[in-house]
């Protein structure tokens, strides 16, 4: 399977916006560097640096990307990505040198090369006592502009930044112009630099000091989130994203990528605890470098030391969890839970017995998932489901075996086998008598899972963490490569020989929480506690991206709404609303709930001029006094009835002003299935209502039968197929056509003809399904009567 890129309106809007921010190159400079970028307008001055914001999952490497050919135009050749982590830097290598974005970006470039360079910390090597520069490091720098058709990119991740192989000039080599500094020699390049993740790249980090001293002519961030500054002084002080030019050149924030269906739809799902363990809870009073302090619903606090166990205040807290220090604002449990004051820990969702309970129900809703995936209407092509796992302990998973390749199971994955086992056994029987090929199909990659699950080298499921990079491990290396470099074939059903590809469920620590992502993730499950909730935010992420057919096609929601299940903790319950919060934020401004403001005036106002010209401040305030909607002073009424149906005033004015909701997320978008399942609806307006309400009052007459399913069907069905008289013969008919000529005419005369000995037949699966769908009995129901009855005869 082959990916096929596409062309996006969103993405053609922010290389718009970057076309027109970038500068035009400085044509009244003289420049005769020819291994360097030439010169722009406002060069390094960051107040014409650019900043671009898009949701995770939208395509802000797409876009960068094919900015780089963009800006290639205008004579820009020299270009170096900076990321924070390996993760992302290994998924923007394989992205740049896939062959289909290659294929896709040729198309508008024709004969432009894209070459990629990536440095690692072990390519600095010494070799017979000489310290020599990486071959890639060299090819960037000294690449000529003379080249018109190729791009040089630099590929590199924050460690690789600030580790002192770039700093050093002691090397035995020599780059451009004598140069023995890598850093410097960077910078000659006159470089525009490429920031992916900006929020991991505040003023005050060493990456970013790192990065000015490349001295590039512009940066360019893209990012869902950016750094914060602090804005005011004293209480009214509040943190605000510090952007260049006061604000990106294009947005594409989190409410608009979930309410145009850019991104899935999210469903969030806990294990409820029992009403004595939801009883059972201690809050974080506060954290030091030696002790942690909880209180108890009791009003007690208990005190624990560095190095003792939890199980000490509640034998709940399984595991051995000891305290492993920290300091005043936060602290770590030795599960790698980060602790701080006011946060609330359940013992019951640290028992074993819990995280069984989640891995079931993450099992459960990866098939639930993975059969309407497959199982598709209308036929259309299949999709292939992936679920993610993000553990506490890497031990859980398994340690590295030193004896064989692999690893050695950790109890988690010995009880993630044991109930995939059991769902694979219940899946593979319930089709056991079918005869629908798609059926058959998805029973046959059933069985090929099962039998990869029970070999010695399983490749049902893979984990990826922070000590596999480098692993000479054969069975890891594979796991790792699945993950981080095998997008298309985890997108596969099956590879080039035929055979299934079973590997759908990824197990990782926190390595892939940020940068990592696929689009065919439909089910995260978060085992034990996260003390941050931007690193839960960053774990939704991971799944978000609309996902691919076996095709290689994008699947968009007009066509399939797709969702992802993020499945977490009784902890952390409250996180819908949390996520919802945080999505309804990422907005120009939050929308006043409590009062009609100015704010909320001018984009109505602003709105409704699009179609009334003379409608203002007025009209609004008359049209919603009228209706109960604000009082004099311009306050939501608590509760008004709008079409005969009760809500809130704030509730009101969106359903008169749709533009309002345009501010924040569609309540469909992100549910809460636990305390607030919402089946899907389909709002109409009211003159849309009016228009379709006849035709629809005319439909819903009409009357179906309902059959009692209270009744044994069995006996009927095996009356009906063991009564002879129900079978019946029907001989092959033959028509003899001849011609015949009377009084010079040419007439053609049919006699009929009937064969005694030979019967119509069609094949037992035809006959099978025909009947299933017409009395919609299933057919491994149907078939061992039909056979019986079949018998009966046959012994006649």
């Amino acid at each position: 399977m082959k990916l096929v890129l596409e062309e996006l309106q969103h993405q053609a809007q922010a290389l718009q916006a970057i076309n027109h921010a970038f500068p035009n190159i400085d044509c009244n400079k003289k420049d005769n560097i020819s291994f360097a970028n030439p010169l722009i307008e406002y060069a390094y001055d960051e107040a014409h640096f650019i900043d671009i914001k898009m949701e995770t999952g939208t395509g802000k490497t797409y876009v960068y990307t094919r900015m780089m050919y963009e800006l290639h135009k205008k004579g820009i050749f020299k270009f170096i990505i900076v990321v924070p982590s390996p993760s992302i830097k290994e998924g923007t290598k394989n992205f740049i040198e896939s062959d289909y974005a290659k294929q896709h970006f040729s198309q508008f470039y024709e004969n432009i090369h894209m070459h990629l360079n990536t440095i690692n910390a072990g390519d600095f090597s010494s070799k017979n006592g000489r310290r020599t520069f990486p071959a890639q490091l060299i090819e960037f720098i000294e690449a000529p502009r003379a080249n018109t058709n190729q791009i040089e990119v630099l590929l590199i991740n924050s460690g690789m930044l600030n580790s002192t192989s770039l700093k050093r000039d002691d090397y035995d080599q020599t780059l451009i112009d004598g140069e023995t500094c890598p850093l410097k020699a960077l910078a000659s390049t006159r470089p525009i630099v490429i920031i992916d993740e900006p929020h991991r790249f505040s003023e005050t980090t060493t990456a970013y000091k790192q990065i000015k001293e490349l001295h590039p002519q512009s940066i360019i961030r893209f990012g869902a989130t950016f750094p914060l500054k602090k804005e005011g002084r004293g209480k009214t002080a509040k943190e605000v994203p510090q952007y260049y030019r006061e604000k990106p050149q294009y947005v594409l924030n989190a409410v608009d990528s979930f309410n145009k269906g850019l991104v899935k739809g999210i469903d969030i799902i806990y294990p409820s605890l029992s009403e004595e363990q939801t009883k059972q809870k201690y809050t974080v009073v506060s954290t030091s470098k030696n002790e942690l302090v909880l209180k108890g619903n009791n009003k007690k606090e208990y005190i624990i030391s560095v190095g003792e166990s939890l199980n000490q205040v509640n034998n709940d807290f399984e595991g051995e969890i000891t305290y492993q220090g920290g300091k005043k604002s936060s602290g770590t449990l030795s599960n790698d839970l980060e602790v701080s004051a006011g946060m609330t820990l359940f013992p019951g969702t640290f028992r074993e017995s819990y995280q069984e309970k989640m891995i079931a129900k993450a099992i459960n809703q990866h098939f639930e998932i993975e059969k309407r995936n497959f199982f598709r209407e209308n036929n259309a092509p299949k999709i292939k489901t992936l679920s993610l796992f993000f553990i506490d302990s890497v031990d859980s998973y398994g340690r590295k075996s030193q004896q064989s390749h692999g690893r050695e199971k950790g109890w988690l994955v010995n009880v993630f086998e044991r109930l995939l086992r059991e769902k694979l056994s219940e899946e593979i029987n319930r089709l056991i008598y079918s005869i629908y090929p798609r059926e058959k199909e998805y029973r046959d990659f059933l069985k090929a899972t099962l039998n990869s699950l029970n070999s010695e080298h399983q490749d049902v499921h893979a984990g990826y963490f922070s000590d596999d990079r480098g692993t000479s491990d054969e069975d890891i290396q594979e796991e790792v490569n699945d993950i981080l470099k095998n997008k298309e074939k985890m997108l596969s059903f099956k590879d080039e020989k035929g055979n299934w590809i079973t590997r759908r469920f990824f197990f990782s620590k926190w390595t892939l929480r940020e940068g990592w992502d696929n689009p065919n993730v439909f089910v995260i499950t978060k085992l034990r506690t996260s003390g941050s909730e931007n690193s839960k935010i960053q774990e939704v992420g991971r799944g978000l991206r609309l996902p691919v057919d076996e095709n290689g096609q994008r699947v968009h929601q007009d066509e399939f709404e797709s969702r992802l299940s993020f499945l977490i903790s009784y902890d952390e319950k409250d996180f819908a609303d949390t996520l919802i919060g945080q999505v309804n934020s990422d907005v120009e401004f939050v929308l006043n709930k409590n009062q009609l403001d100015d704010k909320m005036i001018q984009m109505i106002i602003a709105d409704q001029r699009k179609s009334d010209s003379t409608f203002d401040e007025n009209t609004l305030r008359n049209q919603l006094g009228q209706q109960n909607i604000i009082d004099y002073a311009g306050n939501f009424m608590e509760e008004v009835e709008l079409d005969g149906i009760n809500m809130s005033g704030f509730e009101a004015i969106q359903e008169l002003y749709p533009i309002l909701k345009k501010q924040q997320v569609m309540e469909t978008k992100i549910r809460d299935m636990q305390n607030h399942p919402q089946p899907t609806k389909v709002k109409l307006n009211k003159e849309n209502w009016n228009q379709l309400k006849e035709i629809w009052e005319k439909l819903i007459c009409r009357s179906m039968i309902v059959f009692d399913r209270e009744i044994e069907i069995e006996p009927i069905i095996k009356a009906t197929f063991g009564n002879e008289d129900n079978y019946v013969l029907h001989p092959l008919e033959y028509t003899t056509q001849s011609t015949v000529i009377t009084e010079g005419n040419l007439d053609i005369v049919q006699e009929k003809q009937t064969s005694s000995e030979q019967y119509e037949t069609m094949k037992y699966g035809e006959f099978l399904k025909s009947i299933s769908q017409e009395t919609s009995i299933p057919p491994q129901q149907l078939h061992p009567f039909i056979i019986q009855g079949m018998s009966y005869k046959n012994n006649d």
